[in-house]
Order: C-alpha cells, then structure tokens, then sequence
C-alpha cells in the first residue's frame, strides 16, 4: 500500500476516518491513536502493516492547508466559506481574504472528517459540530447546501498577560491595580465580575489575563463551551465543559456542591444567570462574560429573557466590566471602555462609573475611587479608605516594576503576585520598591 496511488490511499483514509468521529477526544498518545485506527484498518485491510498505519496516522492529523494558520501568533479567527472562500482575522491587519480556498466539497469533507475526531458536541442530527482541536483551537462546523462552513478561533499558545493588555493600550497600570484588588479581595472579599463586550471584543483574553492574580490556594471550577481559558497557574482547577447531556444551566447548579473558592462561567447567555447570581448570593465568588455593549446593557440584559434574573438580588453582582473595540488612526484597538460598580437598587440597579472611555476624544477618563467595593471592604478589615487607595498605588508600581524587568507572562506575574501574597515586604524590595504595603493581607 505504500506505493499505493495518492487517491486509492485518500479513499481508504476516508473510510478510516468515517468510521473515527470522536475516537481522539482525550486521547494524546500517538500509540493508542494507532491501536485504534489499526483496529479500524484491519476490518477491510487484514494485511495492513505498522508502517501503513503510520502513514495513515500521519495524514489523517495533518490538517493542511490550515496547518501555518492554527500556529500563527497574530491570527484570531479562521473563517472557510465552504468552496468559495478562506478569510482570517488578524489582530494587525483586520480581516484579510487569503489566496487561497478550498478546492472542492471533497477536499473540504476530508478536512472536516479530520476534525470530527475530536469532537465533543453536535446536534442530534450531526449538522452542526463545536470541536477542540489539537491546537486547543476552538471550531464549529455547520453545514449548508453548498458545503460545510468552518469557523475556527484561534488558541494562543501564549495567552495576553494583563502586563501584555497594558502594553496594547487596552487599559493602565491603575485599572489592572484595581482589578487586582478587586480579583484579590484582600483576601476576605474578592468582587463578583462580569467582563462584557461584544462579540470578539476581547472579553476571554481579559478574563484569561486575571488569573495571575488568583490566590494559590483557592479552589477553582470553571465551566466553557469549549475550553479556551488557561487555568496552569491553578493547582486545584476543575475544567467543566457543556454537551447536550450536560447543559450550562445543570453545571452551575452542579458547581455548587463542588466547594469552589472562585466559580469561573466562559459565558452567561440564558437561564443559567439565574443560578450564577444565587452562587453570588450564598457567598460563591463567581466571574464570567456576558455579552454587552455597556454597564447597563449588561443589567437590562441580566433582567429580562432568557435570563429572567430578579432585580432585587442584582447587587450581589459587584463590578461590570466592560471591553470595546474603538478605531484609531484607521486600525482597530481593544479598549477598557467603562467599569462599573453596582452601588445599590431604587426603581432600578445603581450604577456608579470609575472608569470611562471617551469615543470621541479618544482619551480614557482617569480612574475615580472606588466608594461601594472600598467602603466594604475598608469595614470589613478595619481600614481606612486611605489604606485602600495607597495599596491601589503600590500594586500600579508593582506591575509597573514587572514590566521593567521584563516580567510579562502570565506564569511570571503570578508568581509575584503568590511570592506577595506570602511576603509582601520581601516582594516589595525583589522589585525595587521601597515602600512598605498599605495593607497586610
């Protein structure tokens, strides 16, 4: 067979992979992947050897003509218009069509049986598919009269460190002061947050970039659609994932009872928003992304269907986050564009903005003090809001000092921010600060 012409080896390929969808999920061990496609093999090919099965093996995991897109470091999201078509997004350049396509509904089914190897969720009648790669690459198929539609989000292998969002201008060193803080808690009362934003607004790569400032005992359960956030700097991390059998609204309820320090939700879309705001409730502190364009797009949206949240238990919902895409100097950029805390209910949710950014100056509005999330906090620990504000200050210089020193990776950020969180003074002074902390935490 290995001299096998090149379409005699593409037909016993494609029969090998029919028989494969889902085969590969959880498996990373090239030898059982070819235990299990020489099982297949040798049903229609009894005389089939080792090194064939290599070769098939080979072939049915090489993804070309996709390969040099899924590693690019700069391409978000991969769109294939079934024969007519292949565009990207690139964070540099926007939207681009690509010289090449898909040259037949053939070449196309081969690539998309490929693809089902790994997949996890499909409709009852196979017509659309949510699949994670190998590449940890998010794609979902549909298919149409004229073929199959591939839309794939692209995994970074280096996940944006809040350090790197800095560096983009997305937000400063006082905004990510203040999400620390608010991530942090001090530890005794970390904030509730929804990171909103509209579709490919940047709302994961936001949510990713704060788990440098998790504590390094806490318990985390985070439940995704499919997997895109990374969880290496958590020790004690459940990764939950929805299916048909296990829907978002039954694993929130489920979180529950899984003693979670931090509940992480990949995205609050429908009646499960319900059972995030009663985890806030009971004591749970719980992050996620919403879909929004602003604080109170964020708070109509929790009110009415499908999410159906009662208003007078909104508040336990701390601070809303929200992220835009704003256009400067011709090129798209990802901005913090407002951040608010929820400060209380009359006839309707209270909102109090500390940060805003300008459409038409294009300047962000500088931070304003806290005042519910300090004022709680200050009672609860026996500080003064003095106390607050300072420590803001020394962990603004405290990432300003990583950047210096080239600490940028979520990895390195949150191994000061542990090494903090054990020795603050230490901490200080590995990073030429002269200061003493405002708080000990």
């Amino acid at each position: 067979m290995m001299d096998m012409e090149e379409g005699k080896l593409r037909e016993i390929e494609s029969r090998i992979l029919k028989r494969l969808k889902g085969k590969f999920v959880n498996i990373k061990n090239e030898k059982k992947q070819k235990d299990i496609i020489g099982g297949i093999a040798k049903a229609f090919l009894p005389d089939i050897s080792s090194d064939e099965i290599d070769l098939i093996l080979k072939n049915i995991l090489d993804l070309s003509p996709i390969n040099d897109l899924l590693t690019s470091e700069t391409i978000e999201d991969i769109m294939i218009n079934n024969t007519n078509s292949v565009f990207i997004y690139d964070s540099r350049d926007g939207f681009k069509k690509l010289d090449f396509k898909i040259e037949s509904n053939e070449d196309l089914e081969f690539l998309v049986d490929k693809f089902k190897l790994f997949t996890t969720n499909e409709t009852s009648n196979g017509n659309i598919l949510d699949i994670q790669l190998p590449s940890k690459s998010r794609a979902n198929v549909i298919s149409s009269p004229e073929g199959y539609n591939v839309t794939i989000r692209n995994f970074k292998p280096n996940p944006l460190s809040i350090i790197d969002l800095i560096n983009s201008g997305e937000l400063d060193y006082q905004v990510a002061a203040r999400l620390w803080i608010y991530i942090d808690g001090f530890g005794v009362r970390p904030a509730n947050i929804l990171i909103s934003g509209m579709p490919a607004a940047g709302k994961t790569t936001m949510l990713n970039s704060l788990f440098s400032f998790f504590r390094p005992e806490e318990r985390v359960i985070s439940i995704e659609e499919t997997y895109e956030l990374d969880i290496k700097t958590q020790q004690n991390c459940v990764r939950l994932q929805t299916s048909l059998d296990m829907p978002m609204v039954d694993l929130v309820k489920n979180s529950l009872r899984m003693r979670s320090d931090k509940l992480i939700i990949g995205e609050v879309r429908g009646p499960e928003a319900n059972d995030m705001i009663t985890a806030m409730n009971i004591g749970k502190n719980v992050f996620g992304t919403i879909h929004g364009s602003s604080s109170r797009d964020v708070i109509n949206r929790l009110q009415n269907s499908p999410m159906n949240v009662p208003k007078d238990i909104i508040p336990v919902l701390d601070v809303i986050l929200t992220i835009g895409r704003v256009y400067e100097n011709k090129n798209v950029k990802r901005k913090v564009v407002q951040i608010s805390e929820i400060s209380g209910i009359e006839s309707q949710i209270l909102l109090s903005d500390i940060y805003k950014f300008d459409y038409k100056t294009h300047k962000a509005l500088e931070i304003t003090q806290s005042v519910t999330y300090r004022d709680n906090i200050s009672q609860i620990l026996g500080i003064s809001p003095v106390s607050f504000i300072n420590e803001e200050n020394i962990r603004a210089n405290m990432l300003y000092n990583m950047n210096k020193k080239g600490i940028r990776s979520i990895e390195g950020i949150s191994n000061i921010v542990k090494e903090y969180y054990k020795d603050q003074e230490s901490t200080l002074k590995k990073l030429g600060l002269n200061v003493k902390p405002a708080i000990e935490i």
